[in-house]
């Protein structure tokens, strides 16, 4: 290979221009080998020099083979390789400039844990794992935005992050931010307290941002200014197709408080939800949840497989926490490498005990069902104070105890403080007149009845 300083560069041009045609992506090129130039030959390798660490781990796992392909084709000759990183005065720059520049989330991380690999994919999230898998491969091409839906442990926020990994993987000069809302609340709270000043949260947002990954939005609702700024970002980055996927506890038309504007764009995207998983697929998550954790499947008997999915499957996280007790106590309390029927129904006894008493409707279940919807304590409810808020929460309270338990009235006077039989049957029927015509009424009461199972 030639040596002098303007041969080996006119080689490394020739290279270069060889690669560009074949990878045939303009920002891959610009991003990775752009700035590169060979820095020295040592013997039959050649030591490229690129200008950040991600370059060289990109470059070394990714684009190896190629480099050294095209070296061949160049020179004749089949040199070896090797990816190192700018050193001197000009690495020493941009390192000073990327430290002097403001920049946001610093902490935001995806969980290299959570793919679309170790995902079991049932009936009930079906659909939403298909579009999450979509969107990996054509981010802001279709479904955009995102959002995703369900109680809490079904596996939005796992599909989430699984767009994110897939993403990183496949397309590493994406800028990828995965947050919840409780960062991006703590970080529009300092910016507006002077913490960056130069720099607003948008402009980051334009220029750092391709893929917005946003966890639990309906803590964003209620907080007017915070929402204000979500959408000015939501919307900027859709109008520039950056894809964005959005995880909530509810369906967005259920999220009271949430701005109107970001329910109409929602809806102009793709709304999905994910339901409780079947018998099949919770059986499928325990026996994948088994193997990852390094114990053999075929210590379980069968029989206890279906018992804790049959028993334990509202989420995952339940279905984990039943596996987790069955395992802590066969190597605590009861050592047993073969577990059976007999050995786990004793091991999760407590967690039936307590499953059964959640899932049973009493007077007290009701009451402190009312006041957590009201936001009141149920000594507020049960005792004597009249204003509107206590006195309304207190008739439904009465009504639903009367309606769901056919408790007698006299019965229902005691446990609201002594109330007499005349009492406590005028609330009823307030509620219940007002159940004919009052939509609010209504909506409450369905509420309530929802929660409380019925």
């Amino acid at each position: 290979m030639p040596e002098t300083v303007t041969e080996i560069s006119k080689i490394w041009d020739r290279v270069l221009n060889k690669i560009k045609n074949r990878i045939n992506d303009s920002a891959v090129y610009d991003v990775f080998f752009g700035h590169t130039y060979i820095e020295s030959i040592k013997g039959k390798t050649i030591v490229v020099a690129v200008d950040t660490a991600l370059a060289v781990k990109v470059l070394d796992s990714k684009y190896k083979d190629l480099v050294i392909q095209t070296l061949a084709e160049v020179t004749g000759t089949d040199y070896g390789v090797e990816f190192t990183q700018l050193s001197g005065e000009e690495n020493a720059q941009e390192s000073k400039e990327n430290k002097d520049k403001p920049s946001f989330f610093n902490d935001a991380r995806l969980n290299p844990r959570m793919t679309f690999d170790n995902f079991v994919v049932g009936n009930s999230n079906r659909q939403a794992y298909q579009a999450a898998l979509m969107i990996s491969r054509n981010p802001g091409q279709m479904f955009n935005p995102l959002l995703l839906y369900s109680d809490s442990g079904l596996g939005k926020t796992h599909l989430l992050q699984a767009v994110g990994n897939a993403l990183k993987e496949e397309r590493p000069t994406l800028r990828i931010l995965c947050i919840s809302a409780a960062d991006f609340l703590d970080e529009y709270i300092r910016f507006v307290t002077g913490y960056k000043e130069d720099q607003t949260m948008t402009q980051w947002f334009r220029t750092d941002v391709d893929v917005f990954l946003f966890d639990d939005i309906q803590f964003l609702m209620g907080k007017k200014k915070t929402m204000e700024m979500f959408f000015v970002i939501f919307a900027d980055l859709i109008a520039r197709d950056k894809q964005i996927v959005i995880t909530s506890d509810q369906h967005p038309n259920k999220l009271d408080g949430l701005d109107d504007r970001l329910k109409t764009r929602f809806s102009q995207g793709l709304v999905l939800n994910l339901e409780r998983p079947d018998l099949t697929t919770s059986e499928e998550i325990l026996r994948r949840k088994i193997v990852s954790g390094g114990l053999n499947i075929e210590d379980f008997e069968p029989e206890v497989i279906s018992f804790l999915a049959g028993r334990f499957s509202r989420n995952v996280r339940e279905l984990e926490g039943a596996l987790n007790r069955l395992i802590f106590y066969t190597v605590n309390f009861k050592p047993s490498k073969h577990i059976d029927m007999a050995v786990a129904t004793e091991a999760i006894q407590g967690l039936v005990a307590a499953q059964d008493s959640d899932s049973k409707l009493t007077e007290n279940r009701i009451i402190a069902t009312v006041a957590d919807y009201y936001n009141l304590t149920p000594s507020q409810i049960t005792g004597k104070i009249r204003t509107y808020q206590i006195a309304l929460a207190r008739h439904i309270a009465m009504y639903l105890d009367k309606a769901l338990l056919n408790t007698p009235f006299t019965k229902i006077g005691l446990a609201f403080g002594g109330k007499d039989h005349a009492t406590v049957m005028k609330g009823v029927e307030k509620v219940e007149n007002a159940l004919r015509n009052d939509p609010d009424m209504q909506k409450a009461v369905n509420e309530l009845k929802a929660k409380l199972g019925r």
